[in-house]
């Protein structure tokens, strides 16, 4: 298996070094007042992002980052507790989780959110190869929600993202190895299930505010590798 640097970008370290983490911080709390003001966030971060001469890739790691006074509040209300989770089922968004669990692996760049949540980079498009630190990613799932007493975890992987088939293989295989139940769905709406669901795993912003109740999974399991997300807010 050819070695691929998930999410990695060859400017990443100049434009998240701690200098630049300090712009970010600053556009950050402009962007995050215009948003509890009611502006859009599309036009917010064009306008902070242009004053602050602000890269595309810099302007969608701040975007990621924040939310609003109200979202946050929303979230917060919905989020459940790991004790909450012992003999419950929960509800997985594949591609999210595990793309984001191979770029901890690659220690690629990954960020800490206000809304507690870490997110990537990655913007893959519709395209999906398996990698060398993927069986990883999913083992680190399976040994959290092991560890949390979960009865079952539901995968839902996109249809139309290539090589979704193969990712299904493989998590079965890896999962014969754990005590936890497992179902894997291949559907092509994965938000549009995901969002009236409960004990939901994503770090997808519109599943957050739709779903009934979320859990935060990936932090947990980034907590157990060598990752250090950046932090671009304060």
């Amino acid at each position: 298996m050819r070695k691929i640097k998930r999410g990695s970008s060859p400017n990443d370290i100049r434009e998240f070094d701690p200098r630049s983490i300090e712009t970010l911080k600053t556009a950050s709390k402009h962007i995050c007042y215009l948003l509890n003001e009611g502006y859009q966030i599309k036009h917010a971060s064009v306008f902070v992002g242009n004053h602050f001469l602000l890269s595309e890739r810099q302007r969608l790691a701040v975007v990621r980052s924040i939310a609003s006074d109200v979202q946050l509040k929303q979230r917060r209300e919905k989020e459940c507790l790991k004790e909450y989770l012992a003999g419950k089922t929960i509800h997985i968004d594949g591609f999210n989780c595990i793309i984001t669990l191979e770029i901890a692996l690659c220690e690629s760049l990954l960020l800490r959110c206000m809304d507690g949540t870490i997110r990537d980079l990655a913007g893959l498009r519709g395209t999906y190869r398996v990698i060398q630190e993927t069986p990883e990613a999913i083992r680190l799932i399976a040994d959290t929600l092991n560890d949390l007493g979960v009865r079952k975890a539901m995968f839902y992987l996109d249809a139309p993202v290539s090589n979704s088939g193969r990712l299904k293989s493989l998590i079965a295989d890896v999962w014969e190895d754990y005590e936890t139940g497992l179902d894997i769905q291949v559907i092509s709406d994965v938000d549009c299930v995901l969002q009236n669901q409960e004990c939901v795993v994503t770090s997808d912003s519109v599943i957050l505010e739709q779903c009934k109740s979320w859990f935060n999974l990936i932090n947990l399991c980034v907590g157990k590798t060598k990752a250090v997300p950046a932090k671009v807010w304060q």
